[in-house]
């Protein structure tokens, strides 16, 4: 009531706000009035009586306010401790928040010293790069330009060793540094960490780089006369005896190799200098080298043939100097059978089936063989020569490209330079050699080596250089090859009994040499030309009776094996006739057949143990057989010649019957 008439002595408004309070309150308390299902239950059956509903709920409202008076009444010295405890705490956190506010006020100045500080390390982190950039560019701008007194020194007075190989090698990094300028800074491919230290500014617009220029330049001039003085005192000892070329080469000449490019760069006179005086040592040294092996191996030179060692020769050259009989044993062979000469071939032979290039047999030890009193054939010699002097320019063509840095071929190149006079001496010896040989075995199997060591210097890469000398050495061996053939054809052709002397009815020496001798030409001809393997023929070791097919004959088309080949074809010829001259010497027919038989079959053995196959071995069985018809015809004419005469007298009217006239043929024996 007290607030109702508070709020009607303040006006109409007030009132009216104050009703929708209690308006708004009454709705309140009613809803949480029908919130009670009991009270909601009751008031709607009716048997709720609101007015003792609402005196039960005043009083007990009143006893509630009464007992909550006692409760703080005796709650009261409680409350006024914790009041003081309150004004206390009150107290306590005025203070705090004081000393807060002044912890706060510090750590703003701190967060300022704290800023200020992180501020100057960045600044000092930025100094601290970029003296340290500096640092490293001033560190790589001196070490390219400033010599150490160490390199000076070895340069100056050291020996010429691996490490004043790399002060030479410093020395040029240096010295083409300082020379660097703003078309080398725009070059891309120029990316060197020295620049950027500069900003940018070459080396060569230093005051330090063009002040180190001279100091370079002299020191380059010094290094120039050590490699030069080092150069020609090692080429020096090339020309001493008994030096082991090779080694120097290899180990004081190819292992610096870079200081000879370097004179190239530094000093090219120089270089030139030291290039000349190379090649004219080398050249001296082989020249000797070779000249004195030579004679070395001259003086193991088994002769065996002269001009006599014909296949036909006069008898009285021939007999033994106690007796008039002709020696056989004494002249079988020797420059006519091959024998084991066909084993210098052995590894040309093997390369071409695939085998290894330089599979081929040691040289010949002239030294040790003057010694024990060897002698050799001259293929062998050739051999020995050859090898050497492939070896030797192998290693020179190899040697000269990779020191000199030459690779074109001409008459300035270092190898021709080096070989000339070699080469010369060589062609020299083979042609004052051959002028006196009449050795055709040894001839035809120096043919075969030197188109052997065409196909090694192919493999090795040296036919540039090579092949004209080979090319010469061939030119000189096939004109005398034919000189000789048509000495030995000639020697066929121009013989008869006086000259050869006719003998008895057993097989002729003549026939002996020229059995050895044509199958020794063919087997070297044919040598490597077929495998074993293939079907029979001259490799095979089966001889053929019928006439070879032209698929079995070797193919020479094309190169100068046809010319030796027509050689072959008319010795055959020759070599019947002159059998058919010897047996004309012999008294009876019977005689002059057995003497054929004789000399064929021989012929044909000859072959047949050579295992040589082909048209010459079916020439003379065709011939032979022929022959044996004969002395069966004769040995029957002895015994049954009446029977033979009236038999050949009825065949020969018979056919003179019934052959028409004017087409009468005339009989002969076959």
């Amino acid at each position: 009531m007290a607030s109702f008439a508070r709020k009607t002595s303040n006006g109409g408004v007030a009132l009216s706000i104050a009703s929708e309070d209690d308006s708004e309150k009454l709705s309140a308390d009613l809803a949480l009035f029908l919130s009670n299902p009991d009270l909601k239950a009751a008031l709607a059956d009716g048997s709720l009586d609101l007015t003792s509903y609402s005196s039960t709920i005043n009083a007990e409202l009143s006893t509630l306010e009464r007992e909550c008076i006692a409760l703080h009444r005796q709650a009261a010295p409680d409350t006024a401790i914790l009041r003081e405890e309150l004004d206390a705490a009150d107290d306590i956190l005025a203070g705090l928040q004081e000393m807060l506010l002044g912890f706060q006020a510090d750590l703003s100045g701190l967060s300022g010293d704290i800023r200020q500080l992180q501020d100057q390390s960045r600044s000092l982190a930025v100094q601290v790069d970029n003296r340290r950039e500096a640092e490293e560019g001033l560190r790589l701008f001196l070490e390219r330009i400033v010599i150490p007194p160490n390199m000076a020194e070895c340069i100056c007075r050291g020996e010429v060793d691996e490490i004043f190989l790399e002060c030479v090698k410093d020395l040029e990094e240096k010295f083409a540094y300082v020379q660097m300028t703003e078309h080398d800074l725009d070059d891309p491919a120029c990316n060197d960490p020295g620049f950027t230290a500069s900003a940018g500014i070459p080396p060569a617009y230093t005051v330090a780089g063009r002040e180190m220029v001279e100091h370079l330049l002299k020191l380059r001039l010094q290094a120039v006369d050590r490699t030069r003085a080092y150069f020609l005192g090692v080429i020096k000892q090339l020309r001493k005896p008994k030096t082991h070329v090779r080694m120097l080469q290899s180990h004081a000449l190819l292992k610096y190799e870079y200081l000879v490019d370097f004179l190239l760069v530094a000093a090219p006179r120089i270089h030139a200098e030291v290039r000349d005086v190379y090649v004219e040592s080398m050249s001296k040294t082989l020249y000797t080298l070779f000249r004195t092996y030579h004679k070395q191996l001259l003086l193991l030179d088994l002769r065996l043939a002269t001009r006599v060692d014909l296949i036909c020769v006069e008898e009285a050259a021939l007999r033994d100097a106690f007796s008039n009989k002709v020696n056989l044993s004494k002249k079988k062979g020797d420059p006519f059978t091959i024998g084991d000469r066909s084993k210098v071939l052995d590894g040309a032979i093997s390369s071409e089936s695939g085998g290894d290039l330089s599979a081929t047999s040691s040289p010949i030890n002239a030294h040790m063989s003057l010694m024990s009193g060897d002698k050799f054939s001259y293929e062998m010699i050739f051999r020995s020569i050859m090898s050497h002097l492939l070896d030797a320019a192998t290693n020179e063509y190899i040697f000269t490209r990779q020191l000199f840095k030459e690779y074109a071929i001409g008459e300035n190149d270092c190898w021709n330079s080096i070989f000339g006079k070699t080469l010369s001496l060589i062609l020299e010896t083979l042609e004052n050699y051959l002028f006196n040989c009449h050795d055709a075995i040894a001839i035809l199997l120096m043919i075969k080596l030197t188109h052997y060591y065409k196909r090694l210097a192919k493999a090795r890469r040296i036919d540039s250089v090579m092949e004209p000398f080979l090319d010469r050495v061939t030119s000189l061996l096939w004109p005398r090859l034919k000189t000789v053939m048509d000495a030995h054809l000639r020697s066929i052709r121009l013989a008869g009994p006086k000259k050869v002397g006719a003998g008895d009815i057993h097989s002729h020496l003549v026939s002996r040499r020229y059995a050895e001798f044509t199958c020794s030409i063919l087997l070297i001809l044919n040598r490597g030309k077929k495998s074993p393997a293939e079907v029979d023929g001259t490799r095979s070791g089966v001889v053929k009776t019928s006439a070879a097919s032209e698929s079995d004959k070797p193919s020479y088309r094309g190169s100068a094996g046809d010319m030796l080949v027509g050689d072959l074809d008319m010795m055959v010829e020759e070599m019947i006739l002159l059998l058919k001259r010897l047996a004309d010497v012999q008294t009876t027919n019977k005689k002059r057949i057995i003497f054929m038989v004789n000399n064929l079959d021989s012929i044909i053995n000859i072959f047949k143990e050579r295992r040589v196959n082909g048209k010459e071995l079916n020439r003379f069985t065709e011939l032979l057989v022929q022959q044996r018809e004969l002395f069966v015809e004769e040995e029957l004419l002895q015994t049954f010649s009446k029977m033979i005469a009236f038999v050949t007298q009825t065949e020969a009217h018979m056919s003179g019957i019934s052959a028409p006239r004017g087409s009468r043929g005339v009989a002969g024996k076959p």
